[in-house]
């Protein structure tokens, strides 16, 4: 089985992006690995605190060992936005590929400080965890926002890129180069869409030369996901455009079959409408489809 640092390099040398899907049930799971064995692309899951906690971080690592000796599938799985170092620990001794330590809403320093304090913990446990810091402020919420908050704008500089990387020894770092988490309401309306600073991520490439995470993707221009690969991001996150359809999709089986109440009759519709969203997202990140994997 290929390593998570292996698979990067490869879509590196190959000028593509690995998708990463976050979930919270298992119904989003296997429509997420399923999709991917498809397509026969590598592909990673993500859990966050909050998903962590409503799944199990061994169980979250179970599902992913499990896909893993069934099928010989690349799908790592990762520990997203972790912000404190008992749970970084807790993510690495459970058997996880990744885990973003996530300091960007403190100081600079001070996240410089704890990121390289995660840094060492983590290595120490597991030395091949590939472990990713964030800088700039991307936000912390998937929910539907009525208009932009406070801290938009404030974007992540090559400097700071380079001394972050320098300072703290991540593999992967995370920017902020106009991408954010969640969507604006006029966006789900179809009415605008996020914009990223192309020349910016090129800039931070060049200064951090490690790789490079695009979190907060959901709303963003195809041709944008595009440019932002072409210039130095490896991983894209996609989680929001799934939980909305994850949402509609079971509304929509709701009012199809009012008088069912089993769940295996109702989740195939969304298990098909998250599929779709991985596909599209995959094909797009690739550019090959399933002809030529990764």
């Amino acid at each position: 089985m290929r390593m998570l640092k292996n698979v990067l390099q490869q879509a590196e040398r190959d000028g593509v992006a690995v998708g990463h899907f976050n979930f919270s049930d298992l119904t989003a799971f296997n429509a997420i690995a399923a999709t991917a064995r498809a397509l026969n692309l590598p592909v990673m899951v993500g859990v966050s605190e909050g998903e962590r906690a409503f799944v199990g971080v061994r169980q979250a690592a179970a599902l992913v060992k499990s896909v893993r000796e069934e099928y010989g599938q690349a799908i790592f799985l990762n520990a997203d936005h972790t912000h404190s170092l008992a749970k970084a620990e807790e993510a690495a001794k459970a058997g996880f590929d990744e885990i973003i330590f996530d300091g960007s809403a403190l100081p600079f320093e001070r996240n410089v400080a704890q990121t390289k304090l995660a840094v060492e913990a983590i290595k120490s446990l597991e030395p091949a965890i590939l472990v990713e810091g964030e800088i700039g402020w991307i936000g912390a919420s998937s929910e539907i926002l009525d208009k932009a908050p406070e801290g938009t704008g404030v974007l992540t500089t090559p400097e700071e890129a380079r001394q972050f990387v320098d300072a703290t020894g991540v593999d992967v770092l995370a920017p902020a180069v106009g991408n954010m988490h969640g969507l604006l309401e006029s966006m789900v309306k179809g009415e605008a869409e996020k914009r990223l600073d192309i020349r910016r991520i090129a800039q931070i490439k060049a200064a951090a030369g490690i790789f490079m995470t695009l979190h907060g993707g959901s709303g963003t221009r195809d041709q944008d996901f595009q440019r932002a690969i072409k210039a130095g991001m490896t991983i894209v996150h996609v989680n929001t455009e799934l939980r909305l359809a994850w949402r509609r999709s079971l509304e929509s089986a709701l009012r199809g079959h009012p008088r069912d109440v089993a769940p295996y009759k109702l989740l195939p519709e969304v298990a098909g409408a998250v599929g779709d969203v991985v596909q599209k997202r995959l094909r797009l990140f690739t550019s090959i489809g399933h002809e030529q994997p990764l």
